[in-house]
């Protein structure tokens, strides 16, 4: 019950990423829809097919397609001035993905995946709805850029692997691996942390 609730809340938060990036491109009501379709339910089908879940629990239970619409919707109606989107999408964007890579290492742990191979789904569901997003809207997808992304997923996913892997399954630990995550993207985003970058010749 738990994983499910993170699971859809995460779908929410991921899916109101999405309709603010619609918005900001000035889509009508049904672009700003499949985009929250897409971004709040992306990583969780990647998650889903990879572990061998099918069909993905999105097409199972009305449940997780209810959620990203209302998202879309909330967003269609309720978005702030366009000026304070992106700021919005950044910080939804850091959330959505602290807690899928929080329900995807949990799932994959599940499923009985080894602790690597559960951290890496773990990040991959984490990032997977918002590079779907960003290549349907047009843009780089951020992981591919030079901001801290990727990392902080992979921590938090981390984190869970090592509590299960000890056997330790207290409640506040996945809880804990999402702030961790959630911090330390935001952090990256105010203060500019940048993965390496190549030398220029």
């Amino acid at each position: 019950m738990v994983l499910q609730v993170l699971d859809l809340v995460g779908i929410f938060v991921f899916g109101i990423t999405g309709a603010l990036v619609g918005v900001r491109k000035k889509l009508d009501v049904f672009g700003i829809q499949v985009l929250a379709l897409v971004t709040g339910l992306g990583g969780g089908f990647i998650r889903d097919v990879l572990i061998g879940q099918t069909p993905p629990a999105a097409l199972r239970d009305w449940r997780y397609l209810a959620v990203p619409i209302a998202a879309g919707l909330l967003t269609f109606f309720l978005h702030p001035g366009i000026g304070r989107v992106e700021r919005l999408v950044n910080i939804f964007d850091a959330a959505g993905l602290a807690l899928f890579c929080v329900t995807g290492a949990l799932k994959a742990i599940e499923f009985g995946l080894s602790p690597i191979s559960a951290a890496l789904l773990g990040t991959l569901s984490g990032i997977g709805g918002g590079v779907l997003r960003d290549v349907l809207s047009g843009r780089v997808p951020v992981v591919l850029r030079s901001e801290i992304y990727a990392t902080p997923a992979l921590l938090g996913a981390a984190i869970v692997v090592i509590a299960s892997a000890l056997e330790y399954h207290a409640l506040w630990v996945p809880i804990a691996a999402a702030v961790v995550c959630f911090a330390i993207r935001l952090l990256a985003i105010r203060r500019g942390w940048n993965a390496p970058l190549p030398r220029n010749p």
